[in-house]
């Protein structure tokens, strides 16, 4: 039985697509620093990312998909912050983007790094973007990463029989 395990070797050429809300630009920029300084840090060029700004988290899927449709990048990483708030408009938000990214990651067939926070109050959302959590903008463009080589490694489907595939 083969065993396989992406790195974060960047393949040659890859290209690389950041999406971004501008709602709650504290932290959503703060998270598009950090995935820009893991891609850099990892051998990717910065002509080789693109930052994508869009309205809020909910527009982020949209602007995903277009971006795979087009099949230019090797991974799309996806930023936001979503807080919760007195109605339940929380919930549709981020758990519909999250739906609407594992869509096109799997229509697709792209890795699709999913950094959207859904939290419950800003100073959560200030722990995980740079905090004592960490930067989840760079922990989404690690993952990128991992997954783009991964797949390179991968045999393709058409490749593959029965219950394998």
């Amino acid at each position: 039985m083969a065993h396989y395990e992406g790195d974060l070797r960047c393949p040659p050429g890859a290209r690389f697509a950041i999406i971004a809300s501008r709602w709650n630009p504290r932290i959503t920029d703060t998270l598009v620093a950090g995935a820009r300084q893991a891609f850099a840090g990892h051998g990717v060029a910065e002509d080789a990312v693109d930052v994508v700004r869009v309205p809020g988290a909910w527009e982020i899927p949209l602007a995903a998909a277009r971006i795979a449709a087009d099949g230019a990048h090797a991974a799309v990483v996806a930023l936001g912050c979503v807080v919760r708030g007195d109605t339940r408009h929380y919930e549709h938000v981020a758990d519909r983007c999250a739906e609407g990214l594992m869509r096109v990651s799997l229509d697709y067939r792209l890795p699709v790094a999913n950094g959207v926070l859904a939290v419950e109050r800003h100073e959560d959302a200030e722990a995980r973007a740079g905090g004592n959590h960490g930067n989840k903008g760079e922990e989404a463009a690690l993952a990128a990463l991992e997954m783009t080589h991964l797949l390179h490694q991968l045999p393709s489907a058409a490749g593959m029989t029965g219950a394998a595939r």
